[in-house]
């Protein structure tokens, strides 16, 4: 495909392109909660709103560190006080309850297509994950979806959390090339215009619960999935 003809190492974003962040979190809050197996309408919009709440929680405390309104906490941190948020609104005071929903973020499904995708690709190209999730729960999570890659970035390394530009630059480092030869696929287009600002070249892949790219949006190439992405960038 013209315009990635020179690319020397694809860079991927985890939680949200590789996994399914949003249903793995949604399941981990459904078993926590007591009667978890009532499937009614009203269980489901409690379950959504518990996830929302998480949700903002990581957001907002992310970006006060980007904004250096709080020292930097790794992931872990963060998603033990977003899941004690959860406990206190839903009620929960099992210790050992509250402690696995803490690390959900460990235990989230991977896209039907990531594992394939993955081995396809690294046969051609050097596959580095980049990811806000810390050391350790990076780690576990990578185990259990069964992903692989030659390298994995955390953000911890650099004691910040994308889009802070030192973030790619830790990726673009570790790739030991030019930027422009560095290509950083996400679904998420504030991952994707951090990357761009930092010289990288882009790739957005559709998923359901992603950050589609805008009208404004210039990145180098757009994908409905990771099979269509593989395919395009292995055809030089």
């Amino acid at each position: 495909m013209e315009g990635i003809r020179d690319i020397e190492v694809v860079v991927f974003d985890v939680l949200g392109t590789l996994v399914d962040e949003s249903s793995g979190l949604r399941a981990a809050i459904r078993d926590a909660l007591p009667g978890s197996d009532d499937a009614s309408d009203a269980s489901d919009a409690s379950v959504d709103e518990l996830l929302a709440l998480w949700q903002r929680h990581v957001e907002r405390e992310q970006r006060r560190v980007g904004q250096g309104d709080r020292p930097y906490v790794n992931s872990g941190v963060i998603d033990g006080e977003a899941a004690q948020r959860v406990a206190d609104r839903a009620g929960l005071a099992e210790s050992a309850t509250i402690a696995r929903l803490a690390t959900a973020g460990r235990r989230l499904p991977p896209w039907s297509d990531s594992a394939a995708g993955l081995e396809r690709l690294a046969r051609h190209f050097p596959v580095v994950a980049l990811s806000n999730a810390g050391r350790t729960d990076l780690l576990r999570l990578s185990a259990h979806a069964g992903l692989r890659w030659h390298q994995a970035l955390s953000a911890e390394a650099v004691s910040a959390y994308k889009p802070a530009p030192e973030v790619y630059q830790l990726a673009v480092d570790t790739a030991g090339c030019p930027p422009e030869r560095v290509l950083m696929v996400a679904a998420h287009s504030w991952d994707l215009r951090g990357a761009r600002a930092s010289g990288m070249r882009t790739a957005y892949v559709h998923r359901p619960f992603g950050d589609p790219p805008t009208s404004t949006d210039a990145f180098d190439l757009r994908f409905g999935g990771l099979d269509e992405l593989v395919t395009a960038v292995t055809a030089r």
